[in-house]
């Protein structure tokens, strides 16, 4: 029988290695609070310097309803890319500031739109800006805020400005490209998985993209920390959107911030609603059939839709894309030069597919 020497220097390593191992995952969960507080710092100065900018602007008849908006919170993601893209690529937050504010008034202007179209009455936990007053001022607070935000962008693009506004151009057409395109898919009953991934490429992640495309070129980043940036913004808005198709089923309406099936009422075509029709059969598939031909369903149905869903583990799926797309965005995080930037893009990326609203 061999004896072992706790003073042999091979069980020594053995147990140093485990300090190392403790040591890196405490570094690892100390930079993760870390990023935190910075996010929770940034979305203070962001939320002030929303108040200061509605201050005194008249007529208070457009102005109001765009500032309701604003207030009604959210997580403010985008600004929050702008300003961890110009950090990764070795910027500052300071140099981008108003594009940081640009892009949320920009992504303001969509919400305001996307509740008109959809007829939606909740947004954030409050009346929807249409609901509140009415369709005409809401059209126009879309109008200002989406006005405002090239205002703003103007600020911080002082240098290769016309770039950086193609980009944010670019942008601002996908979104509208991708609205359109969800639009026809709810009178569609042959909508694939590819053709629903280029339309939240276009809705979602290319909004994210275009952020962190400012902030890295605003943040004077070479090519390929731009397209590295940029990569990470459209794989993380991808997973992004899946998330937020799979919280409209599993949320928690109090905490979503809106009516769970949503959806479905609506009769959207969601990853979760595309994979089941491909996957059903028999009286699951003449279910989600028959919302297609009804261009959506009541809301006393939304559980017999839930219950197909689990049946036929969507669910599953749609976790699953989600990992695999933030492992991505990830991986392009990692090539960028800022050791605090990357560390912010990685918070984020672990607080967006852990959300619940």
């Amino acid at each position: 029988m061999v004896r072992i020497d706790q003073k042999d220097h091979v069980f020594n390593r053995f147990k140093g290695y485990k300090k190392f191992q403790k040591e890196k995952v405490d570094k690892q969960i100390g930079a993760l609070l870390k990023a935190e507080l910075i996010y929770k710092r940034e979305l203070k100065k962001i939320e002030s310097k929303f108040i200061s900018y509605f201050k005194g602007k008249h007529p208070s008849s457009l102005y109001e309803p765009s500032k309701y908006v604003l207030e009604g919170g959210g997580k403010r993601i985008r600004p929050f890319l702008v300003l961890t893209s110009a950090k990764a690529v070795g910027g500052s937050f300071n140099q981008v500031y108003n594009a940081a504010l640009a892009v949320e008034l920009l992504h303001n202007f969509t919400l305001v739109h996307d509740d008109i179209m959809d007829n939606s009455v909740i947004r954030r936990g409050r009346p929807t800006l249409h609901i509140k007053y009415d369709n005409n001022t809401a059209i126009l607070a879309g109008d200002i805020l989406v006005t405002l935000s090239y205002e703003r962008l103007l600020e911080d693009c002082k240098e290769n400005a016309v770039d950086i506004l193609q980009t944010f151009t670019q942008g601002i057409i996908e979104v509208c490209e991708g609205q359109s395109l969800d639009k026809e898919f709810e009178t569609r009953s042959d909508v694939t998985l590819k053709e629903y991934k280029v339309m939240i490429y276009k809705k979602t992640a290319a909004l994210a993209e275009m952020c962190c495309s400012v902030g890295a070129k605003i943040g004077r980043a070479d090519k390929a920390s731009i397209k590295s940036a940029e990569n990470f913004g459209k794989y993380l808005g991808m997973a992004f959107q899946i998330q937020d198709d799979l919280l409209d089923i599993i949320g928690e309406e109090d905490k979503f911030g809106k009516k769970i099936g949503s959806d479905l009422i609506e009769g959207k075509k969601t990853f979760l609603f595309i994979r089941a029709l491909e996957k059903a059969s028999g009286k699951d598939r003449q279910m989600l059939l028959k919302l297609i031909k009804n261009k959506g369903i009541k809301p006393s149905e939304v559980n017999d839709y839930k219950k197909i869903y689990y049946r036929l583990n969507v669910i599953d799926d749609a976790k699953k894309e989600i990992i695999n797309y933030t492992k991505l965005a990830l991986k392009n995080a990692s090539q960028l030069p800022d050791r605090e930037g990357r560390e912010l893009m990685i918070w984020l990326a672990n607080a967006l597919i852990g959300r619940n609203k």
